[in-house]
């Protein structure tokens, strides 16, 4: 079969000036990138996904709160809202069937004094909108008998909200994608599509050989704009957005996570409690933008007192308490002063490239939406 004539040339391609076709490829191996690739591989012969690094999930996928999100914030009827709640049950129904740790720990979303309320019923009312099950209002009382370090006037409980290792969801992604006959071609830089006669022909840095599709799922997180733009889509800009995360050990072992009201700009949802699955408690992200898409992962201790000032309003902490952690950037729409934007997930048909699918501005809550994502974009090919 032709699809075992190109698994065993797989690891020879960059050697050969040759062109290879196939049914699809998706660019990017990230998380997104690596949901889509196991979905079309089950109705796909021949899928080959592409990553510009030497493994998957080197950047926005990885660096992150590796929290299952509920879809309580977004409109209703946003690709956000929809593939949220969506993805949430379907995402914990692959982890648990296929062992993958993580937790369902549920959150609280905090108002710490009587002005912040209005705001919670606001999420409450959103969430209940959106089909978020199991919400609930807690007083402070209540609020201690979950979480006795916890500084709240009220709480919004969110149950449905969990963490998980990110690393092992994309590892059994690509192992499922593989099982399938799937190809993933790792250091491997797309710098060239060209749409010929019905088919897309793409072109990678430092390598000889062509590749011919009839579908191109542009799944490149941080680089999508530029992938866009390879075709000559120019309709989309990416504003790279930081957080960074600082880390204690003055907690550990809390039983949920704890979220503050969000930020009103909506840039991010404040300053949470990130929790890791062996109980290790970190804080983050905050949220400033790039300038010139500087790749830089560095901890920007100057902010530390921001941490300081936000942590402490409904969890008391010390300075000395705090270690700066990692640091992950989105990939933003929605550039500095703009309000709410929702994700690109588009067949690009009426541009006049018929299945060259775009996914723009995949940030948060885009690990939580990975899987609804994926059959959203296999509903999108013609």
């Amino acid at each position: 079969m032709f699809s075992s004539r190109v698994q065993r040339l797989g690891n020879q391609l960059g050697k050969i000036k040759e062109v290879y076709e196939f049914d699809a490829v998706v660019i990017g191996g990230g998380i997104i990138g690596a949901s889509i690739v196991k979905e079309l591989s089950e109705s796909y012969e021949n899928i080959l996904l592409i990553e510009k690094e030497d493994s998957f999930g080197q950047h926005t996928s990885s660096r992150n709160s590796e929290i299952i999100h509920s879809g309580i914030y977004y409109p209703t009827d946003t690709l956000k809202a929809k593939l949220c709640v969506e993805g949430n049950e379907l995402l914990y129904h692959f982890l648990n069937k296929y062992n993958i740790p993580h937790k369902n720990c549920g959150k609280l979303v905090v108002a710490t004094n009587k002005e912040e309320i209005p705001v919670l019923e606001k999420i409450y009312q959103q969430g209940k909108e959106n089909n978020v099950k199991g919400l609930q209002f807690l007083n402070s009382e209540q609020i201690k008998e979950i979480e006795p370090h916890i500084k709240a006037a009220r709480a919004l409980y969110v149950p449905s909200t969990g963490i998980l290792d990110s690393h092992s969801i994309m590892n059994k992604l690509m192992y499922l994608a593989k099982e399938n006959g799937a190809i993933v071609l790792y250091n491997t830089e797309l710098n060239e599509v060209i749409l010929k006669e019905k088919k897309y022909y793409l072109g990678f840095k430092g390598h000889d050989y062509k590749v011919k599709t009839n579908i191109v799922v542009n799944s490149a997180g941080l680089w999508s704009h530029k992938i866009a733009k390879l075709i000559g889509i120019q309709d989309y800009e990416l504003h790279w957005c930081k957080g960074e995360y600082y880390k204690t050990s003055k907690y550990k072992n809390m039983n949920v996570l704890v979220y503050p009201v969000p930020d009103p700009e909506g840039k991010y949802l404040g300053i949470h409690t990130v929790m890791s699955l062996s109980g290790d408690l970190s804080f983050g992200p905050n949220a400033y933008y790039i300038e010139n898409e500087k790749l830089d992962y560095k901890v920007d201790d100057s902010n530390k007192k921001q941490f300081y000032d936000a942590i402490n309003r409904y969890l008391d902490i010390g300075w000395d308490d705090l270690e700066p952690s990692w640091t992950g950037i989105r990939p933003k729409l929605q550039a500095k002063g703009d309000l709410f934007k929702d994700f690109v997930i588009k067949n690009e048909k009426e541009k006049g490239y018929n299945n060259f699918i775009n996914l723009i501005g995949i940030e948060s809550p885009g690990l939580t939406c990975c899987l609804a994502i994926a059959k959203y974009v296999k509903g999108l090919i013609k």
